[in-house]
């Protein structure tokens, strides 16, 4: 392939989210384009709309289900091991993050008293 020729280029290859946020831009041009004509029509016509819409937009967003972040933890199975349940660290792991660490802990056998 000389370097005038251009990759082929499948357009599967197009990053997710790219037509979501092409999506929005069409709908807020839209909008702007409608609410351009209706303030041209009637100013009072115009401000109406905004009002309902923005109380239509605080009526979904108050309707939406909130993420269930304050549940308490499913309880850990008998055989995990934490690393507050052992003094003894097997290895140090650097992680995806800036400044992340995952700390392993030395595995130990645990009677059960059952």
């Amino acid at each position: 392939m000389s370097t005038d020729e251009a990759p082929d280029v499948a357009p599967d290859d197009e990053e997710p989210g790219t037509s979501r946020a092409a999506g929005g831009c069409v709908v807020v041009v839209l909008g702007g384009g409608v609410l351009a004509v209706l303030f041209a029509a009637s100013t009072a016509a115009a401000i109406l709309v905004i009002w309902v819409l923005g109380a239509a937009a605080v009526w979904w967003f108050a309707r939406r289900r909130m993420s269930d972040w304050s549940a308490t933890p499913p309880t850990p199975l008998s055989g995990d091991v934490f690393a507050a349940h052992s003094d003894e660290i097997e290895r140090v792991q650097e992680g995806p993050g800036e400044g992340l660490l995952i700390l392993y802990p030395r595995r130990s056998e645990v009677e059960n008293d059952q």
